[in-house]
């Protein structure tokens, strides 16, 4: 890896917008190819979210992580995993304020949804509870024992989304009538489909690695700790896919993909943690971390919390355009951030 540190702020800021670009753009067209392979697979549109677009848009992360914990920082590495979950439900209301004349949740109110989101709320709970207890390296293999649990978690919970998807118990009544806008690239033949998928989803790891580096160097430069570097500006450079995807998920009213596109990357930024700790040389991953980042999955835990009351309760109240659901996410955002930056 080339090593960026040398480069001057400017530079470095250049290449993080170059970067960012890259990964927007491909972030965008793969929501579209996401799309079709939903409608074609018949997966379900909040698992395809989920798993599929969910799990390219989740590259950044792997490549940040990755690099992040081969080079020793375990704080950048756990913190840009935490912070992109919280960001990543920013994002949701960010998309209701744009795109939205009702209230995201009440258009979006599935029983599948809410499984994901909930499994997602354990999981982060359960990552809060490991950073408190001592974790204990395996042999041989060098990880934590708690990251791989949380690692068969996570797979776990995918299985349960997957299998959720045909559950008939929960019904929504009354659902609101929103007809969909159609894919641009409803032609395309499954052949080109899948390599253009490919090509995004490859784009957007590349893009990824860059702002993984990139963002390691402004750290160096700046002098300010990993803990914060990590949980804001590379959190946020590393988000981008999940912004440009729901927000092309929203333009075309496919409301259950941006759900599950935000609830599965928050999922497989938690199996990411097993990742990032078979890379991580120095112990177990997660002793390194604190009650920073004990406090950063309450926040995340808390802010979909809010939007699964929003999805059950499904009342069209709104601030102007954004859901007041969506409004309390930034606002506790706003000021968990602020009681962050005080650790």
């Amino acid at each position: 890896m080339p090593n960026l540190s040398e480069h001057s702020l400017p530079v470095l800021f250049l290449i993080l917008a170059i970067a960012g670009s890259i990964v927007w753009y491909a972030g965008t067209r793969i929501t579209c190819y996401v799309d079709a392979i939903a409608r074609r697979s018949h997966i379900g549109e909040a698992f395809a979210g989920m798993l599929l677009l969910g799990g390219v848009t989740s590259l950044p992360e792997v490549a940040t992580a990755g690099a992040a914990a081969a080079n020793g920082n375990a704080l950048l590495t756990v913190n840009d995993l935490l912070g992109s979950a919280s960001m990543n439900l920013v994002l949701l209301a960010i998309g209701d304020l744009l795109y939205g004349k009702n209230a995201l949740t009440c258009v979006a109110g599935r029983p599948q949804t809410l499984m994901q989101g909930t499994l997602g709320m354990i999981l982060l709970a359960a990552v809060g509870f490991a950073i408190t207890v001592t974790d204990i390296v395996i042999p041989v293999v060098g990880t934590g024992v708690t990251t791989v649990i949380l690692a068969a978690a996570c797979v776990q919970a995918l299985r349960i989304s997957r299998r959720f998807e045909r559950n008939t118990t929960w019904q929504v009544i009354d659902p609101p009538d929103v007809e969909a806008a159609e894919s641009a690239d409803v032609e395309l033949s499954n052949g080109r489909l899948a390599v253009l998928t490919t090509a995004a989803a490859m784009a957007i790891l590349s893009g990824g690695a860059t702002l993984a580096m990139t963002g390691d160097a402004i750290a160096d430069k700046t002098g300010l700790g990993s803990s914060i570097i990590g949980f804001t500006l590379i959190a946020f450079s590393t988000s981008l896919p999940e912004l440009s995807s729901v927000l092309k998920a929203l333009k075309m009213r496919r409301y259950q993909l941006a759900i599950g596109d935000i609830f599965g990357t928050n999922l497989f930024n938690i199996l990411i943690l097993f990742l990032g700790d078979l890379l991580y040389r120095e112990g177990a991953l997660l002793n390194q971390a604190g009650s920073f980042e004990i406090a950063a999955c309450c926040l995340a835990a808390v802010l979909t919390g809010i939007f699964l009351v929003g999805l059950l309760e499904r009342r069209n109240r709104t601030i102007g355009r954004m859901g007041t659901d969506s409004a309390m996410v930034v606002v506790i955002y706003l000021g968990g951030l602020a009681g962050l930056s005080l650790l």
